[in-house]
């Protein structure tokens, strides 16, 4: 079944897509502060920031409960956080993204699950400077759960496979060498992992237009800080690289014509 085989259908897929994805993106937000700070996010319940009270339902509706309070808790009165409801429409945006670019089907939910890992890794590092390892094995064992489904050739396991094993060798070694020149960490080893992922999902041309473009948004967040007054101050370069594997996973395919189509090839 496809969603373009009706508009009805349409609309109820991308209603129900933007309010999952607005609910995960919630779940993300908390599980990446939890994880963050050395807590498990796999039980307890959600409290205030601020005077550590218990949320109820209606503080915990996505988006919506932010705005009806006003950007403030209902028990104390203490601001939240923009960074909550910015997050749960980031995410709602994507799954909707998501599902317009590869339909109903199970590359649909395997890519989206990647989105996810990508999406709650990028606020683990904003927090704590930490790729943690959970987020890239969730989206391994996604990309390995789905093979059975969508069946790909030995040959196109084997290029996905060894497009991973490149990147992520191949920025290992440019870290190496980076540190000897520079004579400090240039890159984490939760980075390397990562590029080795994004490798495994995307092959070799989307993995290095991955490279080049997080390059570009590392330093467009570089140039942010400084004007911030945060020069000289570490800059987590995991956001540049998911925001760069959702951009080509997404859209991979236009923005590789684009620029082989500004070279003339």
């Amino acid at each position: 079944m496809s969603i373009w085989s009706d508009r009805g259908l349409l609309i109820y897929c991308c209603v129900m897509a933007f309010c999952v994805g607005a609910v995960f993106g919630s779940f993300l937000n908390c599980a990446a502060w939890r994880i963050a700070h050395g807590e498990s996010f796999l039980g307890g319940h959600s409290r205030c920031p601020h005077c550590g009270h218990e949320l109820g339902a209606l503080d915990l509706v996505p988006i919506l409960s932010w705005l009806l309070l006003r950007g403030r808790c209902r028990y104390c009165g203490e601001k939240i956080s923009a960074r909550y409801p910015l997050t749960e429409l980031a995410f709602a945006v994507l799954t909707l993204l998501c599902l317009l670019r590869f339909d109903l089907t199970i590359l649909c939910l395997r890519n989206w699950i990647f989105l996810a890992c990508l999406f709650c890794l990028s606020l683990v590092d904003l927090e704590c400077y930490t790729i943690p390892d959970g987020c890239l094995l969730v989206a391994v064992g996604a990309w390995v759960a789905a093979l059975p489904f969508l069946r790909p050739g030995w040959a196109e396991i084997a290029r996905s496979v060894l497009a991973g094993l490149c990147f992520g060798g191949g920025i290992l070694l440019m870290s190496i060498v980076m540190d000897k020149l520079l004579g400090k960490e240039s890159l984490g080893g939760g980075d390397v992992k990562l590029f080795a992922v994004v490798g495994l999902y995307l092959g070799f041309a989307g993995g290095l237009f991955t490279v080049l473009l997080s390059c570009v948004l590392g330093l467009g967040f570089a140039l942010v800080q400084a004007r911030r007054g945060r020069a000289g101050q570490p800059i987590p370069f995991g956001p540049s690289i998911s925001l760069a594997a959702a951009l080509m996973l997404l859209f991979g395919q236009g923005i590789i014509q684009w620029y082989t189509g500004l070279l003339g090839l």
